[in-house]
């Protein structure tokens, strides 16, 4: 294990003590920071491993999150719900993958982007079981009071960002890791030598997929109530993508580290410029962009040539 993924997995440990430092808002902010670090690194299995700009993240965080609150308003346990979220993604983000991931560049993103509009149709169309446009109230899963509830959800999303970083760390490591790369180096050299590139390129689209969708069921069950408008909100595949970059392109401990400054920055101007934070946010992430073009990760290689050669 390289020492870059040994400090993303005590990165992670570290987080699991938040609820140790504080109360409800501590514990909201660490959901969230889970969420945005899931969110970063699932999209850095298509983006990042095999290059390929995708925009589907909001359409599959919003497919887990109607699957897992229509099971629950039905009877279903959370974790099972979760599950079947989990295993429906894999299979509907690799069936479309296969034919998705034929297109390239802009071609790709254009039409990963337009599965976002496709899913919320579907959701508002089907009334009966959605709820459509007036959204979908979700059950509660216990009445342990708010802390007690607020520390389960936590937990909950601490557990599957664990698991998120472990796929991710295995998967860098595999063949398939490497055939990703390959892709993502020459598409068409790969192919020459016999790379199965649609075969990999739809297995990393599944994989990037059902992480987000569970992470979308956690937070449906979490918030208890979701609308189309809010669970395929476009945000949702913008903000792994720059969190990414922040953080340094196709580095899991870089993503999640931008996740977390990004999730900082959001707070930060929320509450001091909150008449114009989405300005002031932007303003701020293309500065650091521009001055770090290859993330806060390109720090330490900076930091390492700096170092006096010994004679």
């Amino acid at each position: 294990m390289t020492r870059s993924n040994l400090i993303l997995l005590v990165l992670i440990a570290c987080i699991a003590a938040l609820p140790m430092f504080g109360g409800a808002y501590a514990l909201r902010l660490g959901t969230i920071a889970c969420m945005y670090a899931i969110l970063a690194l699932s999209w850095n299995i298509v983006g990042g491993f095999a290059g390929y700009p995708s925009f589907a993240t909001a359409a599959f965080f919003g497919l887990g999150a109607y699957t897992t609150g229509v099971l629950m308003s039905r009877g279903v346990p959370i974790g099972v719900a979760v599950a079947a979220a989990w295993v429906g993604a894999f299979v509907v983000a690799a069936l479309l993958g296969a034919a998705l991931l034929r297109l390239r560049g802009h071609y790709f993103a254009i039409a990963s982007l337009s599965l976002i509009e496709v899913f919320r149709e579907l959701v508002n169309n089907a009334t009966d079981l959605t709820g459509g446009g007036m959204g979908l109230n979700i059950p509660l899963t216990s009445a342990a009071g708010v802390i007690s509830d607020a520390t389960f959800f936590f937990y909950a999303m601490w557990a599957l960002l664990l698991g998120t970083a472990l796929m991710v760390l295995i998967v860098s490591g595999s063949k398939l890791g490497f055939g990703l790369a390959c892709i993502r180096q020459n598409e068409t050299a790969a192919n020459m030598i016999g790379l199965n590139a649609t075969l990999y390129k739809s297995v990393a689209f599944g994989l990037s997929a059902c992480f987000v969708s569970a992470a979308g069921g956690i937070y449906a069950a979490w918030v208890h109530y979701i609308d189309p408008s809010d669970v395929f909100d476009i945000l949702y595949s913008v903000k792994p993508i720059v969190m990414a970059l922040i953080g340094g392109l196709g580095s899991p401990l870089g993503v999640v580290i931008g996740a977390l400054v990004y999730l900082g920055l959001e707070e930060v101007v929320w509450r001091n410029y909150i008449q114009i934070h989405s300005g002031v946010l932007g303003v701020l992430i293309v500065a650091l962009l521009l001055f770090l073009p290859h993330g806060l990760m390109s720090l330490r290689d900076r930091l390492l040539s700096w170092r006096p050669k010994r004679v």
